[in-house]
């Protein structure tokens, strides 16, 4: 193997063990921020009303819009870009090296000043998107006095729209963690912020019960201003070492073009990645712009997909369904939540880094590589979608009656949990597919994947009339039009990442990614024994211990 393929096979080896490295780190802290969480409902649930959780579920719907309005296609735009980073030093360098070592090492501090100055951007975005979509938020709730007429209701809404400032603010932080792999980081600003927010919406809420206080939705609003905060402060303490140490500011610094003597002549450096890259105003790397802008684009109308469930049945169901439905969805997403996005967050990195070219051309090996990466991502899906999908719809009605009690379970939300164990699969396949896309799509092919998600919405939009109004299957029709839309998204992005390896002389195998006969086999006959089970007479708690039993032996089978 020559030089270039080696330091091609060592670059790609560094990067796959950084994003190993990272998705254990980020699912260790999704684990116990959802450990957390799951503690935390348990009390909440036995205080509050499902009208009150549907309540909250439509401001958690406002918070995560700004920030993904605000962050998410700079984030992505930024993930694309290649690597810059010092290198080993070695003894003994003659001066040529050594300044070419040094030319190098101020590049990457000013790489780096390049992508604070781009979260500025994000900022400046999310407290217009608050205010935007704060204002937008009450003129909907015009027509409906209910939940404008619950208690704290503007005050709540002020706190959200504060909290997500707060988040933003520590974008700059972020990204100096995201570009510098520094996982540690994060998960302990984020396990701080998830401890504290169920600290103080429990604490809240356990207040006002004993002193006989209605604080209506409040608790919830104090518990998330808290997880800002302590973000915000937590991102500043350990980053603000960084920057000392790299020499590099945590604010907005102009990034001035360097000139570096050539002997008879003197040479103009623009920064970053390449001579040709320009700046906006000396602060904001202007291809970095553009791609976000057009990622922008096309994230508006994900984002709709994503959240279109809460943002539909807030309009088509009563707040107690919308409750029961946020309850199933919760509790539903929370092997998604836990496993399926923290590994598609460091695909998406390892990908990017991967398959970044600065011209569009990329090498057979690196896309052979990926190619195989992808597919054994895939099939580990596929093990762990077939499990989900056949413990699952059994597994989690029982366990719903335990953790939550009899009230919530009798409401139907239990039918629902239910059906969403066949949407979790779906959600873990898309994750991963659309983060390949994003890493891989030239702008012109963002674009026109963003025609078609707004058709896919349509078809949602529809599919959910149907469902919720014409069928009147409450919140379980509501996880059909999702299944069905999620299909159709996960269709459309294999068929794109099938192009693009195929221009690349290879194409995926889908052999190598749908699950063998046996495994086929088990899951029907594990479905069987279940069904038999549950036909027969005998406690929640004797079913729930035979389910235990036979879904341990088929993940044995696995």
């Amino acid at each position: 193997m020559d030089a270039t393929g080696t330091a091609g096979s060592a670059k790609q080896q560094s990067l796959l063990e950084k994003s190993a490295h990272g998705a254990k780190f980020l699912i260790a802290l999704q684990i116990g921020s959802r450990a957390l969480t799951f503690a935390a409902n348990q009390v909440l649930l036995r205080f509050i009303s499902p009208d009150l959780l549907g309540i909250s579920t439509q401001f958690e719907v406002y918070l995560i819009s700004v920030l993904f309005f605000a962050r998410e296609s700079l984030r992505v735009a930024i993930q694309r870009q290649s690597e810059l980073s010092e290198g080993p030093k070695e003894p003994n360098k003659s001066t040529q090296d050594e300044e070419k070592s040094e030319r190098k090492r101020k590049l990457a501090i000013e790489k780096t000043q390049a992508l604070v100055n781009l979260a500025y951007v994000s900022i400046c975005l999310g407290i217009f998107f608050a205010a935007g979509l704060a204002w937008a938020y009450m003129r909907s709730l015009r027509s409906n006095p209910k939940v404008l007429g619950t208690l704290y209701f503007k005050e709540t809404l002020q706190l959200y729209a504060i909290a997500a400032v707060f988040e933003l603010l520590a974008e700059p932080c972020f990204v100096v963690v995201q570009q510098k792999s520094e996982y540690k980081i994060r998960a302990f600003a984020e396990s701080i912020g998830a401890l504290l927010r169920c600290l103080m919406t429990c604490a809240s809420i356990i207040f006002a019960s004993k002193t006989g206080l209605d604080l209506g939705v409040l608790p919830f609003a104090i518990g998330q201003w808290s997880y800002g905060l302590s973000i915000l402060l937590c991102y500043l303490w350990r980053v603000s070492a960084i920057s000392a140490a790299d020499n590099f500011s945590l604010l907005a610094r102009p990034i001035a073009p360097r000139y570096v003597d050539c002997g008879s002549r003197t040479t103009l450096l623009l920064t970053i990645t390449s001579s040709n890259e320009t700046y906006i105003m000396s602060y904001f790397s202007k291809p970095l712009v553009t791609l976000g802008a057009s990622l922008f684009v096309q994230g508006v109308v994900k984002h709709i997909l994503t959240e279109g469930d809460v943002l539909l049945i807030s309009y088509l169901a009563s707040l107690s369904a919308q409750g029961i439905y946020a309850l199933a969805s919760n509790y539903g997403g929370l092997v998604a939540r836990m496993v399926f996005q923290p590994i598609e967050e460091s695909s998406r990195n390892y990908f990017g880094k991967l398959l970044y070219s600065s011209n569009g051309q990329r090498s057979s090996e690196t896309t052979s590589s990926a190619k195989d990466d992808l597919h054994k991502l895939l099939r580990i899906y596929t093990l762990m979608s077939i499990s989900a999908m056949t413990v699952g719809p059994t597994m989690a009605p029982l366990l719903l009656k335990f953790v939550v009690g009899s009230r919530w379970a009798s409401s139907g939300a239990g039918d629902v949990l239910s059906k969403y164990c066949y949407y979790i699969p779906l959600l873990a396949y898309n994750g991963v597919l659309e983060a390949f896309v994003s890493v891989v799509a030239t702008e012109s092919q963002l674009n026109r994947q963003s025609l078609w998600m707004l058709v896919f919405s349509v078809g949602f939009a529809s599919t959910g009339y149907v469902f919720l109004r014409l069928l009147d299957l409450g919140a379980i029709g509501l996880v059909y039009a999702n299944m069905a839309n999620m299909v159709f998204r996960i269709l459309w992005s294999y068929n794109f990442i099938n192009s693009f390896f195929r221009r690349h002389n290879s194409q995926l195998n889908l052999a190598l990614i749908l699950p063998t006969a046996t495994t086929v086999a088990a899951a029907f006959g594990t479905i069987a024994i279940f069904y038999h089970q549950n036909a027969q007479e005998g406690s929640d708690i004797k079913h729930f211990i035979t389910t235990t039993v036979i879904g341990a032996g088929f993940f044995i089978l696995l």
